[in-house]
This record gives structure tokens, sequence and C-alpha cells, in this order.
């Protein structure tokens, strides 16, 4: 036992004086380098990214982390292969015919790579037009949610529910985003025939403005929330559309928030949102007389 210690010992301490040292700093070099060059692509995409006249200060954020995300994920990948070849070529292990063979591998599952290059020109095009970026809320074709992550080949939602969703590029055929540079009011209220309209306009106007100036929502709210039409005189109702501007990602909390005080206002007001009625007549026949 002694001897194979010794053996152990008098070939594995010399490997370890001059290879190992080689190895462990071009893990430590490469850890460095990534750590440098991820900081170098955070500071200069911040200087890049300008705002202009419809992006807000969090939409610009949103934008910049997209995209350093991205880059910063597509580098250490890049530096980790690199990092292995060089690890393997100090211990001994030649890399040529790994690079060969991995072309060769790669021309034969090239058929099946014109669906990753695909999905990865379709997120170059996403990302370069800024179509969403990570923390949007977005809807594609069949499902949506809360952008949680954006690579070259694929997004990542995550929806109402908790369930995630992972979307390749080159499946995407139209996005709607909800999110981007601002969210809009877009609210039909019924009331009933018998209501006085310049009441219920009244009425409205008063509960968009107090919602707006309400210390606790304005600063979510651009533009009041307003009656805007009679939107439809329908079977039991007369429609009436109210619209206002919000900050992106806050309209369904804003909008709720105005339906609850149009409904508390509207009973004080004495003012009515009818429910569906259907008129029925029996008509009784004179033949038993």
């Amino acid at each position: 036992m002694e001897n194979i210690i010794k053996i152990w010992a008098e070939t594995l301490a010399p490997w370890l004086y001059d290879h190992g040292v080689k190895v462990l700093f071009i893990i430590l070099g490469a850890y460095v380098f990534q750590f440098v060059i991820g900081k170098f692509v955070e500071k200069a995409i911040r200087l890049a990214i300008v705002a202009d006249e419809y992006t807000y200060e969090e939409g610009e954020k949103k934008r910049e982390d997209t995209l350093i995300n991205i880059i910063n994920s597509s580098l250490k990948i890049a530096i980790f292969f690199i990092t292995i070849m060089m690890i393997l070529q100090e211990i001994g292990i030649l890399i040529g015919p790994i690079l060969a063979g991995a072309g060769i591998v790669g021309l034969a599952f090239g058929f099946g790579g014109q669906y990753l290059i695909r999905d990865v020109i379709s997120g170059l095009f996403i990302i370069l037009e800024s179509q969403y970026r990570i923390g949007d809320v977005i809807k594609f074709d069949t499902v949506g949610g809360t952008v949680e992550n954006i690579t070259l080949r694929m997004t990542t939602l995550r929806d109402l529910d908790g369930t995630v969703h992972h979307v390749p590029h080159g499946e995407i055929k139209k996005v709607s985003n909800l999110s981007k540079n601002f969210g809009r009011i877009n609210l039909n209220v019924g009331i009933s025939y018998s209501s006085d309209i310049d009441h219920v306009i009244t009425v409205i106007n008063r509960v968009g403005l107090e919602l707006a100036e309400d210390p606790f929502w304005a600063e979510a709210i651009n533009k009041p929330p307003q009656f805007l039409r009679v939107d439809d005189l329908g079977d039991s109702a007369v429609v009436v559309k109210i619209t206002g501007e919000t900050k992106p990602h806050r309209k369904w909390e804003v909008t709720g928030e105005l339906r609850k005080r149009i409904k508390v206002n509207f009973d004080s007001e004495g003012i009515s949102i009818p429910f569906p009625q259907r008129e029925i007549w029996m008509h009784t026949s004179d033949s038993g007389k």
C-alpha cells in the first residue's frame, strides 16, 4: 500500500505542479474574464441604450436587462467551450480530432439543425426590434404571460396560474405586447334606459378624477379615466365606454379599482346597472269555456 502511495505521489505530484497549476489558472482566468467582460457588457449597453420620447424609465431598463442577459448568456457558453478545450489540451488530449468529430456530428444533424437556426434568427429580430422585453406581459397565438427570460432560441413565460411556458422563437407567428410604453383603460359599463345620461357622465368623470388624484393611485395613472361615448344601445342596457391611460402593468389593477368605485357611486347616486331581462307573455286559450 505504501509503495502504491509512493508511486502515485512520485507521478502525480510533478503533474500537479506542472499541468495542474496551469489548469487551475485556466479555470480562474476564465472566471475572471467572464466577470470582467460581463461588467463591460452591462456598462456598454447601459450607455448605448438611449430612451426616446415614448420610452419610460422602467421600459428602458427592461430592454437593457434583456440585452445584457442574452449577450452574457452567449458569452458564458463561448467561454465555457474555450475553457474546456484548453483544459483538454493541457492534460494531453488532442483537441483536433474532437473538433473534427464535432464537425462531422454537426453535418449529421444538419437537417435537424435548421430548426435551431430558424429559432436563433427569429430571436435576433425579436431582440433587435425590441418587440418585447423581460418583465413585459405578452400574448402569443396560444399562450400568454409575463416574460421571465429570453435567449437567442426561446422565450420563457409564466402565466397567471404560475405555469411556465417555453416557446421557441421559430414557432412564434404573432406577438401582442400588453404592457409596452403605456396601458389603456377600455371599460364598458351598462346603465338602465331610465338613467339620465348627463348625470351618468358627470358621475363617471368625477370618479375618474378622484381616482387619478388619490395619492395611492396617482403614480399609476397618466390620463384620468373619463367618459368617451355611448358605445351601444343593447337589449337591456345603454352601454357607455370609459377610457384612460396608465403606466404599463398597472391597467388591470387600475381598471379593477375603477369598477369598484363606479359600482359604489352608482349605488349612492341611484344609477342602476341592469341585468338581462326577458318578458314572457302567457296566452290563455278560451276553448275550455
